[in-house]
């Protein structure tokens, strides 16, 4: 637990001696799990799915800290899933499908995937519970069609979980996105739901006898901790050394810049135009912002030379470099730079070509679409 002193605020007297010890959030899990326990469940609703991305804190010591990669405080995409006990491997499995289709995404890999399995000391729970957890995950990782490996005695205290693992530009290892089996955490918060023949629920299985249809009875759900990005800040860094800063357009956070020749009243009215229409803000003048791009869209009008400008451009790295001048004023059009990849040879491709504000927008909407 990461902890910290403070004065009260409510001390009612400003000379009491003496401070508060506060706890700062690790996990957001206990917190989920009062939500499920907030209202009576029923079997009909599982799965339920909890996600935050609140901030989270960790009192690493000083010495393991390292840049993004290992910090004090950071953002997770933290789900938490309860689910019924034949519900486990459909879960897990639909969780590692949506962590190979994000890091397909991003073109982050390849990844390898582990089993951490149950501390020699230090757990909760009974053995044959963590036998029957781990039972279940291997199913889960055979039926993904992953290659996986197991990490003896390196699960949680609470339970065993699948770890993914990348590499950063140096060959170091760091873990990712991590999906947890946790039987002990509904037990101690006394988690249930209503259930027919409680008994077939608790062992993840099914009947037919109306006798045991008959009955109902309170079944503790399974919670499966999820994270698909892990820490936000770890990922960063990792994209940031994948990509060596040269950013893939729908990432960039500098996509669009639109470059004046000259400062003449014609020049300035055509780039703003293109801006605005790039930026979906082009209807009439007292209507709302219908349908926004969502692009990011800046204007240099300074007057500078257009080659300095070019060249601060592509040194801040935006993907698409638009230049407006007084020969594309007459026909309404620009011309537009779009930066490239990286070829086999080192070098970084660019295309020239003169277009319409409109049509370009359609080309940038397309890459966007399309993850590139």
């Amino acid at each position: 637990m990461f902890t910290v002193t403070s004065t009260s605020p409510s001390r009612s007297d400003s000379t009491e001696a003496g401070e508060d010890e506060y706890g700062l959030k690790p996990m957001n899990c206990p917190g989920h799990c009062l939500i499920f326990a907030s209202q009576r469940r029923s079997y009909r609703d599982l799965p339920i799915r909890y996600a935050d991305f609140s901030p989270l804190h960790r009192n690493e010591v000083s010495g393991a800290l390292s840049g993004l990669t290992r910090v004090r405080r950071f953002h997770q995409d933290d789900g938490h899933i309860f689910c019924r006990p034949a519900q486990i491997e459909d879960e897990i499995k639909k969780t590692l499908d949506f962590v190979r289709n994000v890091y397909s995404t991003f073109k982050l890999g390849p990844f390898r995937l582990t089993l951490s399995t149950r501390p020699a000391d230090h757990y909760m729970g009974t053995a044959e519970d963590w036998e029957s957890a781990e039972n279940a995950l291997k199913r889960a990782l055979d039926a993904s069609g992953q290659e996986w490996a197991v990490n003896e005695g390196d699960g949680a205290f609470y339970g065993p979980k699948i770890d993914i693992i990348l590499k950063d530009s140096d060959g170091k290892e760091h873990q990712t996105a991590t999906i947890q089996l946790d039987f002990q955490l509904p037990k101690r918060f006394e988690l249930e739901y209503q259930a027919p023949a409680p008994e077939f629920e608790r062992r993840g299985e099914t009947t037919t006898d109306p006798e045991k249809l008959a009955e109902s009875g309170a079944v503790t759900p399974v919670l499966i901790h999820r994270a698909v990005l892990g820490s936000v800040e770890r990922l960063m860094a990792l994209l940031i050394e994948h990509y060596d800063g040269k950013w893939p357009f729908w990432l960039n956070p500098r996509q669009v810049m639109v470059l004046t020749v000259n400062d003449s009243e014609d020049v300035m009215n055509l780039a703003c135009q293109a801006q605005d229409v790039l930026m979906g803000r082009d209807g009439p003048a007292n209507s709302a912002l219908s349908s926004p791009s969502q692009l990011t869209v800046n204007i240099d009008s300074s007057r500078r030379s257009l080659p300095l400008k070019v060249r601060e451009a592509k040194s801040k790295g935006y993907s698409v470099i638009v230049t407006v001048g007084p020969r594309q004023v007459p026909n309404g059009t620009v011309t537009v730079e779009i930066a490239g990849r990286e070829r086999n040879d080192g070098t970084v491709g660019h295309t020239h070509e003169e277009m319409a504000p409109s049509d370009l927008l359609k080309l940038l909407k397309a890459k966007v679409d399309s993850y590139q």
